[in-house]
């Protein structure tokens, strides 16, 4: 009776869960803020400088800054605006789903000091005597042409200076109207231009009392809004430059949205069958885990206003797989007590006892890598952060509590105890239980000596380092823009495009460019590079043009050489104060050799990936940093288990290890019983990777290549180098220092 309600309290646990993702997943996720490369926009990173010489930048005047560039983003009418202050002297805005990304970066970018001039530039009046919230769009009362109006505060100064003006000669009283007039600008030169930098200079004929002032020329209606809506937000108090933007088209983010997400699900679907294939019942088990884990990732993410981005959904369904990890872990330790001839309850309590201390470093040596890339990293590369550390909390939760609390209410049921095969597990590997001998440690039903080879891969990976060492000293990395400067433009075509024709088009637009690149099935993606910034008003002949000629909106990278540079450091610092805490972390849970080989094993699977990216010429940018901090989390994660798995068979030792044979055969016997867990995990997370670096959209392509290579690499290094690197230094000190780790203490796993 106690096993039935076991089960029928399973069945209804289930079914409540399944209600619950059901019912609830479709809305949380819809309710989850898009980046700008999921449904377009701009991302714009201004450095900001004082207007005078004698003003200071300091937080309150960034405060002020951003609360008038928030009321403009307002009166656009777009809701998912992020402006932040970054560092010193630096504001960051980001436009998602913005509809006009021109009059958005315009709105933006101009200070909006308004001043009324002379012929001669003298200042008559300026923005501050105009009343605050007066500037509206209207028509002129004889020809009907859109106009703005406004009022000034002080009616009589007005009057004084209109009278003033129409005491001038014909051609002399004009009372022009500047909207950010820079020093060298001159009212004679422009007025020659047919593009003049003022906006109006209307002649003054008599005095005009009341203040009420009338701003006409050619505007549309909507530009007459656009000026009214600029003067009542107010001049900005500093002077904003522009050193790094990327625009993203709708076109771009609308596909890149579904493309991603199809491979987030079929990822998921496949990463799903693999468990229920190899680990049979606890498989099934864990996919209920899984599936509340994605559930509960996307409803925390969503609560915490998170703005989820393409490396963001990458770390979602990456997340998944390495999520898988620690069931994994936990389902092997269970089989190996099977196979010990323990009953199936004292294998349990057992087997989940003894993975939670392999579970739990793992764990935190990963979080540590997503919070060193959180706190270096900016926009999609913090989004990236954000989703990883929710994944690596919400996956141990789940698995460690989860997943073990739905199996245990089937332990003591009879059908199990006569049928391990349901674990995975064959009745003919299961030994008699008063049988004190070595269970031989296999992996695919063989034993393997991997410890007598360790010459051989030490010399696979000399020659791997000498490749890499060439390719990287002739060939170099292909840095995207985002560690030089310049511009990147990305367009999406219908149909294929000729690249001859669009050199042609630029040359004539006087935009030649470095290189033009076509790609996809139908040559229907261009990739147009620049080395120099593209000043805005270029950007904006660009866009006409794409839009004009293909119907496209294309999409802009602007970098200047100062992002680029500050890039390559946070990079650098990123992966050093990475390496540093791992090695900290790691002597002070097992000892100062595992620490050192821990890290030669993880710059050899950076070394690896940076290779791959120089030999076949990848593109590199900011995104494959955060691909190479997740590789670091990855790897330390899997060579920690083995590491985990060796400290723990040396505690079963009886005495301190002395003679290196007998060291070289506990690394060897750990090695292979660990190969099943680290095989299946980089196979589930690979899974993971291989489904949207070949489904997913173009942008995050190199992102999936680092991450396919750096798994291979990880797996390589963590059974195969870290492992013998160890033995060898561990092995020449082991008479001077014994190897005995029985006084560290252990960790114990939850009981049930």
């Amino acid at each position: 009776m106690k096993n039935k309600g076991r089960i029928i309290s399973f069945f209804l646990i289930v079914i409540a869960l399944g209600l619950i993702v059901g019912l609830y997943t479709p809305s949380v996720a819809k309710d989850i803020n898009l980046g700008l490369d999921l449904q377009g926009g701009f991302e714009v990173l201004y450095e900001v400088e004082p207007i005078d010489e004698g003003q200071e930048t300091n937080r309150e005047l960034l405060e002020a800054t951003v609360q008038l560039l928030n009321d403009r983003v307002n009166k656009l009418g777009i809701s998912e605006a992020v402006i932040d202050i970054e560092g010193e002297d630096r504001i960051r805005v980001q436009l998602a789903g913005v509809q006009d990304q021109a009059q958005a970066r315009e709105m933006l970018a101009t200070s909006a000091r308004l001043t009324f001039r002379d012929v001669n530039d003298n200042v008559l009046l300026d923005g501050s005597d105009v009343k605050e919230g007066s500037a509206k769009q209207d028509f002129h009362p004889d020809t009907n042409a859109p106009i703005v109006t406004l009022q000034l505060k002080d009616g009589q100064k007005f009057a004084q200076v209109t009278s003033d003006l129409s005491k001038e000669p014909k051609g002399q009283n004009l009372l022009v109207i500047w909207m950010d007039y820079e020093e060298g600008d001159s009212f004679k030169e422009e007025v020659l231009k047919p593009d003049h930098k003022f906006v109006s200079a209307p002649g003054v004929d008599e005095p005009i009392p009341g203040g009420n002032v009338m701003i006409n020329g050619t505007f549309t209606i909507e530009e007459a809004q656009y000026l009214a809506d600029i003067i009542n937000s107010g001049s900005l108090p500093v002077n904003m430059n522009e050193i790094f933007s990327t625009s993203v088209g709708a076109q771009f983010g609308e596909q890149a949205l579904n493309e991603t997400v199809t491979a987030a699900i079929i990822g998921i679907a496949i990463i799903f069958v693999f468990m229920i294939v190899v680990y049979r019942f606890p498989g099934i088990i864990s996919v209920i885990s899984l599936s509340l884990y994605t559930f509960l990732v996307l409803l925390i993410f969503e609560l915490l206003n998170g703005v989820l981005t393409l490396p963001g959904i990458a770390a979602l369904i990456l997340g998944v797989g390495m999520a898988v990890d620690a069931n994994v872990i936990t389902f092997e330790r269970f089989k190996e007590e099977i196979r010990e001839g323990k009953s199936l309850q004292a294998s349990f309590k057992t087997g989940t006892s003894n993975s939670l201390r392999a579970i739990l470093d793992a764990n935190i040596t990963t979080l540590l890598a997503a919070s060193v890339l959180f706190a270096f990293g900016t926009s999609s590369v913090k989004g990236f952060a954000t989703m990883l550390i929710i994944s690596i909390i919400v996956s141990f939760l789940t698995a460690v509590y989860g997943t073990r609390w739905l199996l245990q209410l089937w332990i003591k049921v009879k059908f199990f105890k006569k049928n391990p095969g349901w674990f995975g597990v064959k009745k003919s590997s299961i030994k008699d239980i008063r049988d004190n001998s070595e269970v031989p440690a296999t992996f695919i039903g063989k034993e393997w000596n991997v410890v007598d080879n360790r010459k051989k891969f030490f010399i696979l990976t000399s020659i791997l380092v000498v490749i890499g060492v060439g390719s990287l000293l002739f060939f170099k990395l292909n840095p995207g823009i985002d560690f030089t400067s310049g511009s990147r433009v990305q367009i999406m075509a219908e149909d294929s495009l000729d690249g001859e024709e669009i050199k042609k088009d630029l040359q004539e637009l006087g935009l030649e460019a470095k290189s033009v690149v076509l790609s996809g099935e139908n040559n229907e993606l261009a990739v147009i590079r620049y080395q120099d910034v593209i000043e805005d008003d270029k950007i904006r002949e660009l866009t006409t043009y794409f839009l004009d000629k293909y119907n496209v909106e294309p999409s802009v990278s602007v970098v200047s050489s100062i992002v680029g540079e500050e890039l390559v450091k946070n990079a650098i610092y990123a992966l050093a104060i990475a390496s540093i805490g791992m090695i900290i972390y790691v002597a002070f849970r097992f000892e100062f050799f595992f620490a050192i080989t821990t890290i030669i094993a993880l710059l050899h699977d950076v070394f690896i990936v940076l290779m791959i990216f120089s030999i076949f010429r990848i593109e590199f940018d900011v995104t494959i940093v955060a691909a190479i901090l997740t590789i670091i989390g990855y790897s330390i994660n899997a060579t920690i288990v083995t590491f985990d798995r060796i400290r723990e068979n040396i505690q079963r030792t009886k005495k301190p290890v002395k003679a290196f044979k007998d060291l070289a055969h506990i690394v060897n016997r750990s090695i292979v019983q660990t190969m099943t867990r680290t095989v299946n995990t980089t196979i589930t997370t690979l899974i993971a990777v291989l489904a949207f670096l070949f489904l997913g959209a173009e942008p995050i392509r190199g992102f999936g290549i680092a991450l396919a290579v750096g798994l291979f690499a990880g797996t390589y290094s963590s059974l195969f180098l870290a492992t013998q690197l160890w033995l060898v230094w561990r092995g020449k000190s082991i008479k001077e220092k014994p190897v005995d780790f029985r006084k560290k203490k252990r960790v114990e796993g939850p009981q049930v």
